[in-house]
């Protein structure tokens, strides 16, 4: 097939995309600083954040530092929490994060980011390694325990805060609780999710896909611009639109390049 330019548009399968510049410049409005950790998961979470005009989201690599002028840092998922912890404090990220918390910015962590911004996460069972208990970075007063089970379920629920409906999925091994659980994101059916600090610029999700929500997305954009002293236009890009577009674009272009037909054929179609 000759390239198609505008499959950069697709969610990533794996992180070789990060290999690349993938940071999007944007005009200042919001600024979003992402760690790339060396177990990085799921990190499409971002891409409905890079489809936004107004918001500039910058990957950064191991060598460099958080940028100090972000409005907003997300830590993601992750392979392997404690690992990654270690790392977060080996680049000296830990002390860009306290700066940052200082200055009165935001953080977010979406499943195993969520997990580190807790005080402990415990693993006695070895899950990810050598079995024991690692200390968080203890923005958010909850623990994490590590279990063999993985949670793998896909979600429908409201933000607690507004009642903006979100769908999601969920993919972790874990259980977190603590005094900050009291001030969940979301509700999903009979249950909770996240938990945010007393201040609430500090919060933290298992459900990963949030952002693909356009209402969500405006809602919690708005409210941190607002925060932040500045007004734009977000929530404008219809994100599930933009993919299914794309997928789209796709198929013509294979049908205009391959025997479809004899891939048919060939898979017993």
């Amino acid at each position: 097939l000759p390239y198609l330019v505008t499959l950069n548009r697709l969610p990533a399968e794996d992180a070789v995309r990060l290999q690349q510049n993938v940071s999007k410049p944007g005009n200042g409005l919001i600024k979003v600083a992402v760690p790339v950790l060396p177990r990085i998961a799921n990190f499409d979470d971002l891409d409905p954040l890079i489809a936004e005009p107004d918001v500039e989201v910058e990957f950064v690599k191991a060598g460099f530092p958080l940028p100090g002028d972000a409005d907003f840092i997300i830590l993601p998922g992750s392979k392997s929490t404690i690992a990654d912890l270690v790392v977060i404090r080996e680049q000296g990220w830990d002390v860009d994060i306290a700066a940052h918390v200082r200055r009165g910015g935001w953080v977010l962590g979406l499943c195993g980011g969520y997990q580190m911004l807790g005080r402990t996460v415990s693993d006695p069972d070895g899950v990810e390694g050598p079995a024991g208990t690692s200390e968080g970075l203890g923005y958010l007063d909850v623990h994490t325990l590590l279990e063999p089970h993985k949670t793998q379920l896909l979600v429908k629920g409201v933000v607690v805060d507004g009642g903006a409906a979100i769908e999601g999925y969920e993919i972790h091994m874990g259980r977190t609780s603590g005094a900050d659980c009291a001030r969940p994101i979301l509700q999903i059916g009979g249950r909770q999710d996240g938990a945010i600090s007393a201040d609430g610029r500090v919060m933290g999700s298992y459900v990963h896909g949030i952002f693909a929500d356009d209402a969500f997305r405006r809602a919690f954009l708005d409210d941190l611009a607002a925060r932040r002293g500045r007004f734009g236009t977000f929530g404008v890009v219809d994100f599930d639109a933009r993919v299914d577009s794309v997928l789209d674009e796709l198929a013509r272009h294979m049908s205009d390049h391959l025997d479809m037909d004899a891939i048919g054929r060939i898979a017993g179609l």
